[in-house]
């Protein structure tokens, strides 16, 4: 019961962790404005960029991905030691360390749908890609840096923030699966790329159409 109370307390965390919203903050404190009401309407680091300048996007950005490295060891560290705290007996079945990996999978993918679907904005956010990578840097280093240069690269090439972030997270379903990982890992990068990836289909079809906007020009205000 203590397992299962501090795994529950924990995805809840990585959840609230995700779900801190970083962009919309910044635009309040530094503005005065609702950033869902600009550009592209996201929270994330991209659209704080168009909206407020790179200074406030690079500390979004940071503070995004951070949240990601937290929630991951919320539950890698945290969630063992306060099971130990609320157990008055011996740890018996089921075996943490056998369920250990379950449970952070289970909270990287909480704290990219608190990002994507943040209950302090109803249920609105950003495309968790930042928040994706602190997840994949905590979980295994170096696929979340084989993702991060895929992105480099791919931002190098076209610009293109939206497809540089695809691009990334379809690299880090490649690694996970070519290096030795346990089964709950390899599952949580596949779902959570493949979660970035359909946060970005409005993208994607302004891709198709040759309308996505490049780093330094402005976003269409319908977009959404």
């Amino acid at each position: 019961m203590a397992f299962w109370t501090a795994s529950t307390l924990g995805l809840v965390i990585a959840y609230l962790l995700g779900a801190t919203p970083t962009g919309y903050l910044a635009g309040k404190l530094l503005r005065g404005i609702d950033i869902r009401e600009h550009g592209s309407r996201s929270t994330g680091a991209t659209n704080v960029l168009r909206t407020l300048g790179k200074w406030p996007a690079l500390a979004v950005l940071v503070i995004d991905v951070l949240k990601g490295v937290a929630a991951i060891l919320v539950a890698r560290s945290v969630c063992p030691w306060l099971a130990t705290q609320l157990s008055s007996t011996p740890p018996t079945a089921p075996d943490p360390r056998a369920w250990l990996a379950w449970t952070v999978c289970l909270a990287g993918i909480a704290a990219l749908l608190g990002h994507g679907r943040s209950i302090w904005l109803n249920f609105t956010g950003g495309k968790s890609a930042a928040t994706g990578l602190g997840v994949l840097l905590a979980l295994s280093w170096p696929v979340g840096l084989g993702a991060a240069a895929a992105f480099g690269i791919a931002l190098a090439a076209t610009r293109i923030v939206s497809l540089s972030s695809i691009v990334a997270a379809l690299t880090s379903i490649v690694l996970v699966c070519a290096f030795e990982h346990p089964l709950p890992y390899r599952l949580l990068v596949i779902a959570g790329a493949l979660y970035v990836i359909a946060r970005h289909r409005a993208n994607i079809g302004r891709l198709l159409a040759g309308t996505e906007p490049r780093v330094g020009q402005s976003s269409p205000e319908p977009n959404i």
